[in-house]
């Protein structure tokens, strides 16, 4: 195989790859235009099914729901994540520190079942203390918004915190010594440096958290409370009662979304991550001419 060039045997498993994975969403697309309510069969081309979705108020109350604790859970899970993942990467030896790497990283090979019933017995517990303590009702606790977001914010935490930390692991500490150098305080030093070199690692695992709080089901089945339903869970008793056309419709929205929001992100990150080799490149070629010039 020249140098390259891809094989015709890597061009079909490409291929077959890609079509694997994208078939199925394009006949979901394709299908959410159908207006037969039989999802397998083509019955014409009609929107009828987008303008039901917009009028069902038990999916739009789910959906806003979701997205409101993927947002919330998400931002929590990547200051949590972030300074888990600083902690990890930049202060090497401490005390208990393969004990924290591994309860950071646990709610990622721990099963779902776990974590959920874990975190509920948690909740009741604390619940209980409190009302002992309190003498009163802890509504907060009662399970809904907030208990989701505790567990979905523990889940994230854990992709994030292992983002976060590869990211810190690549990257160069000359300027963060450069500056102690110079006699920059850490916080400042994180703030000014680090922190600019990291955020798109943050804003990766920003977008992973909302996927992963989108998806989840089986924690929230254990955290949710009635008139606390969330898109997966009304996906999830609709679907058993039979395919609806409207989950194709749903499908197709979530996927545009997603997408474009990939989109928009990866724009803004490849703009900084190119700014940032211009700014280097200037610095480099100052400090070239500058030792030219004292040499000269």
């Amino acid at each position: 195989m020249q140098s390259g060039k891809m094989s015709p045997f890597l061009k079909i498993m490409l291929f077959l790859g890609l079509a694997f994975l994208y078939i199925p969403l394009v006949v979901l697309v394709v299908y959410s235009f159908n207006s037969s309510k039989l999802v397998t069969v083509w019955g014409g081309f009609s929107t009828q099914w987008y303008g039901k979705l917009l009028h069902n108020n038990q999916i739009l109350s789910a959906a806003w729901l979701s997205l409101k604790i993927a947002v919330v859970s998400s931002l929590a899970a990547v200051v949590l994540g972030t300074m888990a993942g600083y902690a990890l990467s930049r202060i090497k030896r401490f005390r208990g520190n393969t004990l924290f790497a591994g309860m950071v990283s646990a709610p990622m090979v721990m099963p779902d079942v776990i974590t959920g019933l874990s975190m509920l017995l948690l909740i009741i517990q604390v619940q209980g203390l409190l009302q002992g303590v309190l003498g009163n009702d802890v509504e907060w606790l009662d399970r809904g918004f907030f208990t989701i977001f505790l567990g979905h914010t523990t889940l994230c935490m854990a992709y994030i915190t292992v983002v976060i930390r590869s990211r810190l692991a690549e990257l160069d500490q000359s300027l963060e010594e450069a500056a102690m150098d110079l006699g920059a305080r850490p916080l400042k030093i994180f703030f000014v440096i680090t922190l600019p070199l990291i955020a798109p690692a943050i804003a990766s695992g920003f977008l992973l958290g909302i996927t992963l709080s989108l998806d989840d089901f089986v924690i929230t089945s254990f955290l949710s409370g009635p008139g606390s339903s969330t898109l997966p869970q009304v996906i999830f008793s609709k679907i058993r009662l039979g395919l609806d056309p409207q989950m194709n419709v749903l499908a197709t929205i979530m996927i545009a979304a997603v997408g474009t929001l990939v989109l928009v992100m990866n724009y803004f990150m490849m703009r900084q991550v190119t700014k940032r080799e211009r700014e280097m490149q200037a610095a480099y070629r100052a400090e070239a001419d500058a030792v030219a010039t004292s040499s000269t």
